[in-house]
């Protein structure tokens, strides 16, 4: 249940093209204190809760659980969540051995744009497309968690 992933900013919309699948996801967060994370997720029409620990120095890897809760309920959690729902649509694109989840946020995150990559192991080698643009991994405000408090909009030109 260790979750290892990187995370980069992306540069263009070529992934849109080579998407074999999107998803609209509604997310709400009943906690976010960085030692565990409680996330409620609307991702089309199944709910989800999860619990993430504290991420490692490097922000490669931390615990997840997760469990499919009924849709209904979702809806019910997501009304007790922090300020302020996350709202974004997810993309999914095989490169090479790996799938590249890409994330283009709306309403208060809009112009933001992020992939991740889940790895088997910290050093794995993965190929990278050609609209992968500066790594993040590690840094917390492109955490969701963190903007859903600190949306993207409200930081200004200092991006």
């Amino acid at each position: 249940m260790i979750e290892i992933e990187r995370k980069f900013l992306v540069n263009s919309d070529a992934y849109k093209s080579e998407a074999f699948k999107k998803t609209r996801i509604s997310q709400g967060f009943l906690n976010t204190d960085k030692a565990r994370t409680v996330r409620v997720r609307l991702k089309g029409d199944k709910g989800f809760i999860t619990v993430k620990g504290q991420s490692s120095k490097d922000g490669l890897s931390r615990f997840e659980w997760e469990k499919e809760i009924p849709k209904d309920e979702t809806q019910s959690l997501l009304k007790l969540c922090e300020p302020t729902i996350i709202d974004k649509m997810r993309y999914e694109i095989e490169v090479g051995n790996h799938i590249f989840e890409v994330d283009e946020f709306f309403k208060d995150n809009e112009g933001l744009v992020i992939a991740e990559v889940e790895l088997k192991f910290e050093n794995e080698v993965f190929e990278k497309p050609n609209w992968l643009g500066k790594e993040v991994t590690g840094t917390i405000k492109y955490y969701n968690s963190q903007l859903s408090k600190a949306p993207y909009k409200s930081w200004g030109i200092n991006l």
